[in-house]
């Protein structure tokens, strides 16, 4: 979840909170309890005061005040009406929302709350509160049949937020998790699985099961581009390249193997040759032009085709012994 969408959930969840102090204000009212409504006064202020710094996108503080607010607010209604009335329930669904405040915090590069120092006054707090409505009874007697209604009511309210942040919580764990293992698989500068990527799948009994040939290939002089026209160049030729083979080897998987290598796995036995002379025609072909000055751009290819009793290791070393005789008998061709 993004800072936007933490906005806009905190500020709808604060609204929430409003309006439930001023219905709680009205009940209060009915209940003749009086210090609960000059209490609710400055709780009041408390929430709209929230809006200030939902805004301000001060969210740090922001927890800091609601949760002293809410555990002191706990506390008092369960002194003042009795525990029957459910409000220490919200002590459940408090302690591990916190701990998820502190993960948002860390997102947004915002002060965290010290958890620990919370949780413990959220648990002495329910403790003392509920021991002493226990032992002396309510302060104050609410209408006949309301205790069960807030009960169930303030049960409804904490297990919802229970299961949304924990659902939250689950879904950005999940979204973490994916985008944490397309980084690892995937190379930054052109786009394409990695080494790493490759090397697992084809580790993998029968990940590639359809595939039937494998292609290495290699940019030409490489190296001599780079000293003449820059890192920068060479970066933009492998990018340029990454693009070309996309275009040409549709279906196939494609992985940067390392520096100025590819790696890509093909189905179609039939017409490797044909598919890998193709892309190095399209290459050979491809205007490659960086600042201003075209560089000339060529590739060679080594293929193996796959042999069932042939390990991993050995299938990507066949395509290397295929290209490393190409690149020494001319380069800008395709040997197989």
């Amino acid at each position: 979840m993004d800072a936007k969408n933490i906005k806009k959930f905190t500020l709808l969840i604060n609204t929430a909170i409003l309006f439930m102090v001023f219905g709680l204000m009205a009940f209060f009212y009915l209940c003749k309890a009086n210090f609960l409504i000059y209490f609710s006064i400055p709780t009041i202020f408390v929430y709209v005061f929230g809006y200030v710094l939902i805004v301000k996108r001060s969210f740090a503080f922001y927890v800091r005040l609601v949760y002293i607010w809410i555990t002191i607010y706990m506390g008092l209604t369960t002194v003042c009406l009795g525990y029957e009335y459910g409000f220490c329930l919200y002590s459940l669904s408090m302690i591990p929302i916190i701990y998820y405040t502190n993960y948002i915090a860390y997102k947004l590069e915002q002060p965290k709350v010290t958890t620990s120092i919370f949780t413990a006054g959220i648990i002495a707090c329910y403790l003392a509160s509920t021991g002493y409505a226990a032992i002396n009874g309510p302060v104050y007697k609410g209408p006949v049949g309301a205790a069960g209604v807030f009960w169930f009511s303030n049960s409804m309210i904490v297990f919802f937020f229970m299961v949304t942040y924990t659902m939250m919580l689950i879904k950005t764990t999940t979204t973490s998790e994916e985008k944490l293992k397309e980084m690892s698989y995937t190379d930054r500068l052109t786009g394409l699985n990695n080494r790493h990527y490759m090397v697992e799948k084809l580790s993998t009994p029968n990940a590639y099961k359809d595939a039937d040939a494998l292609s290495m290939i290699d940019i030409d002089n490489f190296k001599k581009i780079n000293d003449v026209y820059g890192h920068n160049a060479g970066d933009y030729i492998l990018k340029t390249l990454a693009d070309i083979m996309r275009s040409s080897c549709d279906g196939c998987v494609l992985s940067r193997w390392g520096g100025e290598e590819f790696l890509i796995l093909l189905t179609d036995t039939d017409d490797v040759r044909g598919r890998m002379e193709a892309l190095r025609k399209a290459v050979e072909d491809n205007e490659f032009v960086f600042e201003g000055q075209k560089i000339n751009v060529t590739i060679t290819v080594g293929y193996a085709l796959k042999e069932n009793t042939a390990s991993m290791d050995k299938w990507v070393q066949k395509a290397d012994e295929k290209l490393y005789y190409g690149k020494n008998n001319g380069k800008n061709m395709v040997v197989g």
